[in-house]
């Protein structure tokens, strides 16, 4: 996770993790039309859901590591990363099941804010 040591020194666990989202987003983007289509053919079929969900949930091994790197706990690594995948989990599944237009940078951008809200007890809702 390049981006996440990337981040300046003084960054956040999170916001230092929402750098290497916006990478992600980027990078999804480009291949828009295949992601959008990838995730019809993978929600219509149980087993390639569960697929899924086994490589989301080793997706976060590789952002806990590089905030371990940057001298962050235990604990505060492996929720941020869990955290970072969650979110980028509902970015995507709003943007693939969304208007195309819709850039998934901006989706991305509204879930952390969501994010941010329910953290400091503002809730979106």
């Amino acid at each position: 996770m390049g981006a996440v040591a990337a981040a300046p020194d003084g960054a956040s666990p999170m916001d230092a993790t929402a750098a290497a989202l916006s990478t992600a987003a980027r990078v999804l983007e480009e291949s828009g039309e295949h992601v959008r289509q990838r995730r019809t053919v993978i929600d219509a079929n149980a087993e390639l859901r569960e697929r899924e969900l086994v490589k989301l949930a080793s997706l976060s091994l590789a952002p806990a590591e590089a905030l371990r790197r940057r001298d962050v706990n235990d604990p505060t690594a492996e929720l941020t990363a869990e955290i970072a995948v969650a979110v980028l989990k509902v970015a995507v599944g709003r943007w693939t099941n969304g208007p195309v237009e819709q850039p998934m940078g901006e989706l991305l951008d509204d879930c952390l804010d969501v994010l941010r809200a329910l953290l400091a007890g503002r809730g979106a809702g």
